[in-house]
């Protein structure tokens, strides 16, 4: 398969991580699996980016292919509709947002500087333009696509809450905390620091990041006030 590169269109304003420009024009002949891939991954993004810009309503088949730089015809033997391309994308986009790389950097002998440290990762996702955006336009969607509803939180902070609960199993295998149900214990935390910040970011207020800090200390306080084993 031959790669024929093009300058494609470009989707402005559709947060930093979605501002999408094409390099891939025409696909001749069958694609390799990895071509197929790596043009799936573009696909994928041009269709965030234009929800993103447009909204589901304003966004059409055509102009996905456009962005994408491919033609309807190629959109339409991955996709059967626009609603399929949603779909998919979006529980897509929301899932790329789960820290892998910050989460596996943290310290975990030191409970307090672990949770500081995950927490500041949880309040940089919540607040984040992209973040924001892709959590808007799952809810607003909501009535026509009821799981958006449920999943959009908890898609976004799933590798947090796994590693905040592989954390706290491990201290309290130690015996130096004391919870009766550390997944639950996970998500209580996680909401105490990115909840409020996270709202506050869906309707367009910013906190400083003194602020921040001084609610998500409070928050690590309050919480292994909770649950630390007495002396």
């Amino acid at each position: 398969m031959r790669l024929e590169g093009r300058p494609g269109p470009v989707v402005s304003g559709a947060g930093r991580a979605w501002t999408y420009t094409t390099d891939v024009a025409k696909l001749r002949g069958r694609p390799t699996q990895a071509e197929a891939k790596v043009l799936d991954h573009t696909v994928r993004k041009a269709a965030v980016a234009t929800f993103l810009e447009f909204g589901y309503d304003g966004t059409s088949m055509d102009a996905i292919a456009r962005t994408a730089g491919i033609t309807r015809r190629s959109l339409y033997a991955r996709y059967a509709d626009k609603r399929a391309v949603f779909v998919d994308v979006i529980p897509w986009a929301l899932t790329r947002y789960v820290d892998n790389e910050s989460i596996d950097d943290i310290d975990g002998d030191d409970l307090a500087a672990a949770l500081t440290a995950l927490g500041r990762v949880a309040i940089t996702r919540a607040v984040d333009p992209d973040n924001v955006r892709l959590r808007r336009v799952a809810l607003n969607e909501s009535a026509r696509f009821p799981e958006f509803a449920i999943t959009a939180d908890s898609m976004m902070w799933a590798g947090r809450q796994r590693a905040l609960t592989e954390l706290l199993r491990r201290h309290h295998a130690a015996g130096s905390i004391r919870v009766d149900d550390v997944e639950l214990a996970a998500e209580h935390f996680l909401a105490m620091v990115e909840a409020v910040p996270g709202r506050l970011a869906d309707y367009g207020f910013h906190r400083t990041k003194a602020q921040h800090e001084r609610h998500l200390h409070q928050a690590v306080e309050l919480f292994l006030h909770g649950i630390m084993t007495p002396p």
